[in-house]
């Protein structure tokens, strides 16, 4: 894979600084950090953004995380390890990132309406919205992922 850009957050710095205070609001937010990471890795497997994967599998490590509750990600729905409220946000990532293809379903929004406030709603999408919006600069413009112990692992 060859990069089609370098260094995209100097090309746009203004609209880089806006996202990365986003991302930073999240903290203020009420959600658990590991199920926002859970949900941006969820939304980075569907996006296939590799570069996206390795920041979060490895944020999620760093905090804790099972090595079993991050190889199930793909199928958390057939898995019990995931609590009801971690299922609900997967559920809306899974709607809002193929939302052309879903129309975001009410099913899934009463997962969400039960499980989190209407604050923590606007949040949790907000975060959906940003990720899928970082997945398409790193896709698109061919972002690699570190590859430091990546082959010792292999």
């Amino acid at each position: 894979m060859t990069p089609r850009l370098e260094n995209t957050h100097q090309l746009a710095p203004g609209p880089i600084k806006a996202m990365m205070a986003l991302e930073v609001s999240f903290a203020a937010s009420g959600l658990e950090h590991n199920l926002l990471e859970l949900v941006k890795l969820r939304a980075s497997q569907i996006n296939g953004c590799a570069f996206c994967i390795h920041m979060h599998t490895t944020n999620l490590r760093k905090h804790g995380e099972s090595e079993m509750r991050l190889y199930m990600l793909n199928a958390w729905r057939e898995s019990p390890i995931y609590n009801a409220r971690e299922r609900a946000a997967l559920a809306w990532t899974e709607a809002l990132t193929r939302v052309a293809e879903t129309g975001a379903p009410d099913a899934d929004y009463a997962l969400v309406k039960a499980a989190f406030t209407e604050a923590e709603q606007v949040y949790l999408t907000l975060a959906i919205g940003a990720i899928n919006a970082w997945n398409r600069l790193q896709v698109g413009f061919r972002a690699a992922h570190p590859v430091e112990g990546a082959r010792a692992a292999a």
